[in-house]
């Protein structure tokens, strides 16, 4: 978990933190809008890492039958739970912004939705009201998608559909927002920041003034 580099004038010993999902489909250009977050926030703006990239990226298997994708979306839906209670009861961070949040594993899950929540022993609506707010970057189309991380598998129009899917498994959160796509990237960045700078609660003055 990477804090902001910011000092803070925050006098509040513990906070209550306030979980916000940033998601969108593969190369959305989360990883690089969380990567100025760290730069322009202060110490109680967290970032979790993403849960699926330390399964993936642990060696978890990432083949294309039922079983194995039933597995890894119940493997990322613990390691993501696991790692928003860290934060929950540390109670340092005020806001902890989370690489994807428990309703994606619905875009990646081969069977109905309910199966994987009572595999995993929850409901949708529990899901639903774990995070203040959801942000969704939008998947570039075309030439603007971006196949240079290496745990990215998916073409563009596989890339496409995967947004659709975290769209409708989404739906019904009353505080979701899109990032749609810009020519130039550096609107969306701001776009989100703004968003992220909106959740911030009064008591760390720093970041509400980045």
């Amino acid at each position: 978990m990477i804090g902001g580099s910011l000092s803070c004038s925050c006098r509040v010993g513990e906070h209550v933190p306030k979980r916000v999902v940033i998601t969108g489909g593969p190369g959305a250009g989360k990883t690089a809008v969380l990567g100025v977050v760290c730069r322009s926030f202060c110490e109680h703006v967290l970032v979790l890492p993403e849960a699926a990239g330390i399964i993936y990226g642990g060696g978890f298997p990432r083949r294309p039958g039922a079983p194995v994708r039933r597995a890894a979306q119940r493997a990322i839906y613990h390691v993501q739970t696991e790692l928003e209670r860290i934060v929950l009861e540390e109670r340092v961070a005020s806001v902890a912004l989370c690489d994807r949040g428990t309703l994606d594993g619905v875009a990646y899950w081969p069977d109905a939705p309910d199966q994987l929540w009572r595999e995993v022993g929850s409901t949708r609506e529990a899901e639903l009201a774990r995070y203040a707010a959801v942000i969704h970057l939008r998947t570039p189309s075309g030439r603007d998608y971006n196949h240079r991380n290496p745990l990215r598998i998916e073409t563009v129009a596989e890339a496409a559909a995967i947004d659709e899917r975290i769209v409708a498994a989404w739906s019904g959160h009353p505080r979701r927002f899109f990032v749609d796509s810009a020519k130039n990237f550096l609107d969306k960045v701001m776009h989100t920041l703004a968003l992220i700078r909106a959740e911030v609660p009064a008591c760390c003055e720093l970041m509400r003034a980045g």
